[in-house]
């Protein structure tokens, strides 16, 4: 009969084994599933469906945990604190129905354009990580840190890595389009993007203009026409309407600070 010393010598060998198999949560609860297949009496069969049901499991979380790091979503709310009444004029239908997803199946895009605050950025995340932990790649960057990445590269094979990057995803989200002014070689890359991208992977954009005024947004480039058209065909194009929202937050803190500076307590 084997002592207690070659067995935990047994054990530790076979979490390292494990470990080098790629196994990690097998070897991380090696002790407590020995323990549970014992107490009810596995048959080999039986343990051995139950290593791969926990396995699956572990490397479905470690999946979605890597796709939600190279999302590069950051922080934001979720669309359980969307409100919904503070917008004028909102398509809840469409944003609903978007949410499902269910325009990545077709290539097709979605355009957010709103004036600053009123949750385009937020709704845009929301489907990013929707995609996420339905099984898909997703990407987000603002527009202007996408045009600065490209336009630095400095050799022909460098940028066309670096258009793979933002071609490889099932989703990107380029976010704040028109907020800034770009020239002429930014409006063919990110016209380059989107080509790359038309009818096969999806894009979401934000913007706060509307597409007669993107001439502010890439004076003089040849290919704005084509851009938008690419852009928006086979799209669904939701606007947003009011005031904005970080302002009444901004307001309404405030009024509590100045409430609290004249409590008598």
């Amino acid at each position: 009969m084997p002592s207690d010393n070659t067995t935990t010598t047994t054990t530790t060998e076979l979490v390292t084994t494990l470990r080098a198999l790629g196994l990690w949560r097998i070897a991380d609860d090696l002790p407590d599933f020995l323990a549970r297949a014992t107490k009810s009496r596995w048959s080999p069969l039986q343990q051995l469906e139950e290593l791969t049901r926990l396995e699956t499991i572990e490397r479905a979380r470690k999946s979605v945990e890597r796709r939600l790091s190279r999302a590069h979503l950051g922080r934001f709310k979720p669309m359980a604190d969307f409100d919904w009444s503070w917008p004028k004029k909102i398509d809840r239908e469409t944003i609903e129905r978007v949410l499902t997803l269910r325009f990545l199946e077709r290539g097709e895009n979605v355009v957010l354009a709103a004036s600053q605050g009123l949750g385009k950025t937020m709704i845009a995340r929301n489907l990013a990580h929707a995609a996420v932990l339905a099984g898909q790649s997703a990407l987000f960057v603002s527009a202007s840190d996408l045009l600065l990445d490209l336009a630095k590269q400095d050799t022909a094979r460098a940028l066309e890595r670096r258009l793979q990057h933002y071609a490889r995803p099932q989703l990107l989200v380029v976010d704040e389009v028109g907020y800034l002014s770009y020239d002429n070689h930014a409006a063919d890359l990110l016209f380059q993007i989107v080509s790359r991208r038309y009818e096969k992977r999806s894009i979401v954009l934000t913007t706060n203009l509307a597409f007669s005024d993107w001439n502010t947004v890439f004076p003089n480039a040849a290919c704005a026409t084509a851009l938008i058209d690419r852009l928006t065909h086979h799209a669904e194009i939701i606007r947003l309407e009011g005031e904005s929202y970080r302002v009444r937050e901004a307001e309404l803190a405030d009024q509590a600070r100045r409430r609290g500076k004249h409590d008598p307590r």
